[in-house]
């Protein structure tokens, strides 16, 4: 048989039959759940998401509106003004006191917690024996969960007292900077509250960054030491990598809990309506600590300047959030979470 015999042949075989029509049964698949307990349970979901981003819009709304009712009365002006006195008349309150102790606070905090708590994760996951690493997460959750006013009391108590020795090192060598200046008041600053909120974020900061360290590939880190590498290198090259978007979470998770915070730094802080060069000297004030320590006193005006404020701290949190969403979608790839 020759060549030309062969391909009629081959162009003769008949087609291969057309798939039949999807039953309605998988028509219904294809478009959702199918079984009572799944369209239940979708139903549960998307309503729980709907509802939620109802509340954020209601909290947003009544914010706004009860911001504006007090701003649109306001004599000074409210994003730079240096003084809070809403029993005037006109009224005159500012928030930037509040906004720059507020960031300064909580970036004292986050530098201070996040080295550290990222170390003890380190260590806990693949430095420290089984024996030892249960005790010590048992201890870091206990830590977490401290009511904040017991971190208040410990830090008037127990911390304050006790911050003249730093304070005076600092003074010494660093105080030619201006930032680190005392003139040997009492230690009631806003270096004082950050190292305060570095305490209260650290257990929190730890153990997200600690069960993101475990979910590491084990063949990541089989893979490194094949290669040669110390444990160190493992962790720099391996667990660091895929661990990264995890940190971030955390820190903004911590970031959160210090922007809020309010008995603590209440506890801690020896307020004033004034923006001090020097940490280490007494004064400033936070959005939180403002709130808590004039709500009760405050007119109903007074009440809608310091809701006012709340706005400006929602935003902040927003915003903070979104910047942390914004840099886990760019290193996502790199992360190893779709190795």
């Amino acid at each position: 048989m020759d060549i030309s015999t062969q391909q009629t042949d081959t162009d003769d075989t008949p087609p291969p039959p057309a798939p039949p029509p999807p039953s309605a049964e998988q028509k219904r698949a294809a478009r959702g759940a199918t079984r009572p307990g799944d369209r239940i349970f979708l139903a549960l979901s998307r309503g729980s998401g709907i509802f939620l981003l109802v509340i954020m819009a209601a909290i947003a709304v009544f914010l706004t509106y009860r911001a504006y009712l007090a701003i649109s009365k306001d004599d000074a002006n409210f994003l730079t003004a240096f003084e809070w006195n809403t029993s005037l008349l006109p009224p005159k309150f500012g928030i930037a006191v509040l906004a720059f102790g507020t960031v300064v606070s909580s970036v004292i905090a986050m530098v201070i917690a996040v080295p550290i708590a990222v170390a003890i994760a380190l260590f806990i996951t693949h430095y420290a024996p089984r024996r030892m690493s249960g005790p010590v997460s048992y201890v870091i959750d206990l830590l977490a969960a401290v009511p904040s006013i017991v971190y208040g009391l410990w830090g008037a108590l127990v911390l304050v007292p006790h911050m003249d020795g730093l304070f005076g090192w600092l003074d010494d060598y660093l105080g030619w900077t201006g930032v680190f200046s005392w003139d040997q008041g009492a230690p009631r600053s806003m270096l004082t509250v950050g190292i305060l909120l570095a305490v209260m974020i650290l257990p929190v900061v730890t153990n997200v960054s600690r069960e993101v360290f475990r979910q590491v590939p084990q063949m990541h880190e089989e893979a490194a030491l094949a290669l040669g590498a110390t444990r160190w290198e493992v962790i720099r090259m391996s667990v660091l990598p895929f661990g990264r978007s995890g940190v971030i979470s955390a820190s903004m998770l911590g970031l959160g809990r210090a922007l809020g915070e309010t008995m603590a730094v209440a506890t801690v802080l020896s307020p004033d309506f004034d923006i001090h060069a020097s940490l280490l000297n007494p004064g400033g004030g936070t959005f939180a600590q403002n709130i808590a320590s004039k709500f009760n006193e405050a007119t109903e005006f007074g009440r809608d300047a310091l809701i006012a404020s709340g706005l400006v701290l929602f935003v902040i949190t927003l915003l903070v959030n979104g910047a942390a969403r914004m840099i886990i979608a760019r290193r996502k790839e790199y992360s190893g979470a779709n190795a």
